[in-house]
């Protein structure tokens, strides 16, 4: 009997052993495969140039020195315009792929296509700049898909990648990693610590994004709008970021915050231009908690922010949406499980993006252009 259990133990375990590597060798399949960014709704192709820009007056609180980051310009290119297509994460970019071991069931970024065209002319005419920050820990390369369907539809998209708070940025050709007093690991808890070092680190990240609106303007001065301010648009913490940017610029147009946390004195002053709040079902960042949410920690802060502001205010929830489907996680070949681990919802990731998307260029349309928009999702307060 003893011998009949042990042989079927192992019997059972080659089984699980054998089916286990067929799978991996499925996702290894599987992952090769080509995969490319979403179309660009809009009338006008993409461009994409990358930056090192410098603020020098302005000292790094992480380091000695003045204040440098990585920027990725999207920008219109006119239609009949030829080029090389961008690679998605070239060169030491390649590091925001996840590391080994989960890495095999990520799609490698050398099989995922970029619609971009490579350092092209910027189409003619004059566009309105809108700055784009990321999440904490992300980088601005990792939200490619909005910011080439933004572009596509008139804007300048400078991406900024804030140094020390990212996983990974790249400068001088050498990756710099996080620093963990620029990227602090409780900002999520809600406690009166984190809010503490929240209201402080997004004073920097505002800081970073107005300095990349205004060297947008002197990078390419023939092809600003200068009539219009700049709008500031954030995922997460960069959602934040985006929100006190825009309460300190007095020509911000416009900004919105996608599923981030409120933090710093904009949540108490609020914000004299048009604001969107677009959260995730998890969350209660728009002032109204979504129907996965776990708890109402967010809610008072975005209660606080919406009364104190003072112009156009659009609240809405992705229904099916979770943190990461406001980023190219969305595109990514992501095998199970490690897809079961992220922070992806049950809604079509593609969908998650393209409504994205979608309300981004309407907001942004009646923000600038003042265009009319039926049916606009009010905010509750």
């Amino acid at each position: 009997m003893r011998r009949r259990v042990r042989t079927g133990i192992v019997i059972l375990l080659l089984i699980v052993l054998l089916g286990g590597a067929g799978y991996v060798g499925w996702v290894l399949v599987q992952r090769s495969e080509p995969v490319s960014l979403p179309e660009p709704t809009g009338t006008y192709q993409v461009g994409r140039r990358t930056f090192e820009w410098t603020d020098t007056p302005r000292r790094d609180p992480y380091t000695n020195g003045p204040r440098k980051l990585a920027v990725w310009l999207w920008y219109p290119v006119a239609k009949e315009t030829t080029g090389r297509r961008v690679q998605y994460a070239p060169d030491e970019w390649n590091g925001l792929h996840l590391k080994s071991p989960i890495s095999i069931f990520q799609g490698p970024f050398d099989t995922l296509q970029d619609r971009a065209l490579d350092r092209v002319a910027v189409a003619p005419g004059r566009f309105p700049v809108v700055v784009l920050m990321p999440g904490m820990g992300l980088s601005a390369p990792m939200y490619a898909a909005i910011a080439e369907d933004l572009a596509s539809h008139g804007y300048l998209v400078a991406g900024v990648t804030p140094t020390y708070s990212a996983n990974l940025t790249v400068l001088g050709g050498q990756p710099v990693e996080s620093k963990p007093e620029a990227n602090p690991p409780n900002l999520g808890d809600s406690s009166e610590g984190s809010q503490q070092v929240g209201d402080h680190l997004v004073t920097v990240w505002s800081a970073d994004a107005r300095f990349a609106a205004g060297m947008v303007a002197k990078q390419l001065p023939g092809s600003v709008d200068t009539a219009v301010g700049p709008s500031y648009v954030g995922h997460s913490f960069g959602g934040a970021a985006s929100l006190e940017a825009c309460r300190q610029d007095q020509r911000c147009a416009a900004a919105v915050d996608l599923d981030g946390s409120q933090f710093g004195d904009v949540v108490t002053k609020g914000v004299k231009a048009p604001i969107m709040l677009l959260g995730a079902d998890d969350s209660c960042i728009t002032s109204v908690c979504g129907p996965d949410a776990k708890n109402d920690a967010d809610r008072n802060r975005a209660l606080s922010l919406l009364k104190a502001s003072n112009d156009t205010s659009w609240c809405a929830t992705i229904p099916g949406s979770r943190h990461f489907n406001f980023t190219d996680y969305g595109v990514y070949y992501l095998a199970y499980p490690l897809r079961k681990f992220l922070p992806l919802g049950t809604v079509g990731p593609r969908h998650a993006l393209t409504v994205t998307n979608g309300y981004l260029n309407t907001f942004l349309s009646h923000a600038i252009y003042k265009t009319e928009s039926a049916g606009a999702p009010a905010c509750r307060t």
